[in-house]
């Protein structure tokens, strides 16, 4: 569905990512891992048409989408839940989800993405008119990625979805992707928290300064003594 293949970006002359391949199947959980600076957020931002690429190559479905604008990558079925989950704060729970409906053929089904974001995230339903400003970090981050399923997406990239949150928070957070996932989407999972991450895709790449360092399914880089070590506190 997705790869990249020798992608290198960054900002200005400050390079953040160097050579970066990575793939991602039709319906497949892949993670991507590492510690703060690696160059994860910087990775979906160049996916998503945000940075643009010095070097490589990102095709989506077959087709080359490196040189397109962000509204044309989202048109084509990539929704990016970004860090910090970015709500529009004056506006209410249904305004920032209806946004996330704005392209052609999610406008058309929005009253059914409505609804099924209302039926994973009662609490959404519960305070469709509040201001999304006042809610918790939690409920911000549920209406971040309800936001992002309003695109009606192909592909769903969520960067650090479990910052900032409490564990009890986390859980329910995880556990909603999880949910997500087993609807058949393909998700590409930037997380620190790697042992956590872990548990949820089937596949996981792992940046250090900005340069995919090791690669593999979930058991091996859990069972991965430099893993362990480095990220994992073992």
């Amino acid at each position: 569905m997705l790869a990249l293949s020798g992608v290198s970006a960054g900002y200005g002359s400050v390079p953040a990512v160097h050579g970066v391949d990575i793939v991602v199947g039709k319906g497949e959980a892949v993670g991507l891992l590492g510690a703060n600076g690696a160059g994860k957020s910087t990775t979906l931002r160049a996916i998503s048409g945000l940075v643009r690429l010095t070097s490589g190559r990102i095709t989506f479905l077959e087709k080359d989408i490196a040189a397109l604008p962000p509204y044309r990558i989202a048109e084509l079925g990539i929704a990016h839940v970004p860090e910090g989950r970015q709500v529009f704060p004056e506006l209410t729970v249904r305004e920032n989800l209806e946004i996330g409906a704005y392209i052609p053929s999610a406008k058309a089904e929005r009253s059914r993405s409505l609804d099924l974001v209302f039926s994973m995230f009662p609490v959404l339903a519960e305070r469709r008119k509040q201001p999304a400003g006042t809610m918790s970090g939690g409920e911000q981050q549920m209406l971040a990625v309800g936001r992002g399923l309003m695109l009606k997406p192909r592909l769903l990239m969520l960067d650090e979805p479990s910052l900032g949150l409490a564990p009890v928070v986390t859980d329910a957070t995880f556990a909603k992707i999880q949910e997500i996932h087993a609807l058949g989407m393909a998700i590409l999972l930037v997380e620190q928290n790697v042992s956590r991450a872990l548990t949820l895709v089937q596949r996981a790449y792992v940046l250090d300064s900005g340069k995919v360092i090791i690669h593999g399914t979930s058991a091996e880089l859990a069972n991965n003594k430099n893993v362990q070590a480095a990220y994992l506190g073992i």
